[in-house]
C-alpha cells in the first residue's frame, strides 16, 4: 500500500454529490465505491500472497474447488457453474495450470461430451500450501471485526441473492 491519504476520497465524494444535487444516490455511491475499493485493497493482499507460488486468485480457487471434489476431478462445466465465471475463464485456468503440472484434462467416463479437470499430486500440494498461506495471512488478519464480518456475509449475501446471484 502507498501512503494513506490525509482524509477519506470516498467522504469526499459522497459530499461532492450532495453538493451536485444527487444526495438521494449519495450514500449508495459512497458505499458502492467503498466496496469497489475495499476489494481492490484485498484482492492485492491476495497477490501478494498466491504470486510467490506462482498462483493467481482465479487459478487458486479452481484448485481449491478440485481439492473440496470427493474425486480430486470436476467436469469443467460444473467447475464454470461452481466458480460462477464463462467457461473461457475456466479453459483459460486449466490451461495454465496444466501446463504447470497442476492439472490435468481427461475424458469423462461415460459423456463423451465432458471434458474432467483432475488435481495432480503437484496441484494438491500446492492448493494446501496456498490456503495455509491465505489463512494465516489474510483471512486471519481480515482488518475486519468478527461482528463487522457476520453482517458483510448478511448484508452482501441479501444483495447476491436478490442479485440472481443464487437461489438459496
Amino acid at each position: 500500500m502507498g501512503t494513506p491519504l490525509p482524509r477519506d476520497p470516498i467522504a469526499d465524494a459522497r459530499r461532492n454529490w450532495e453538493r451536485h444535487g444527487w444526495g438521494e444516490v449519495a450514500a449508495p455511491m459512497a458505499a458502492i465505491t467503498a466496496i469497489m475499493r475495499t476489494q481492490q485493497i484485498l484482492t492485492a493482499r491476495i497477490e501478494a500472497v498466491l504470486k510467490p507460488l506462482g498462483l493467481t486468485f482465479a487459478r487458486y480457487e479452481l484448485l481449491a474447488l478440485l481439492g473440496f471434489a470427493r474425486s480430486g476431478a470436476l467436469p469443467m462445466n460444473k467447475a464454470s457453474a461452481l466458480l460462477q465465471v464463462h467457461p473461457t475463464s475456466v479453459t483459460n485456468a486449466v490451461d495454465r495450470l496444466e501446463k504447470a503440472g497442476l492439472v490435468v484434462r481427461s475424458p469423462h467416463p461415460t459423456d463423451g461430451r465432458t471434458t474432467l479437470i483432475e488435481l495432480t499430486s503437484e496441484g494438491r500440494t500446492l492448493a494446501k500450501r496456498a490456503t495455509t498461506a491465505l489463512n494465516a495471512e489474510v483471512f486471519a488478519q481480515s482488518g475486519f471485526e468478527d461482528n463487522d464480518v457476520e453482517q458483510l456475509i448478511q448484508v452482501l449475501g441479501r444483495f447476491r441473492k436478490a442479485s440472481g446471484d443464487f437461489e438459496d
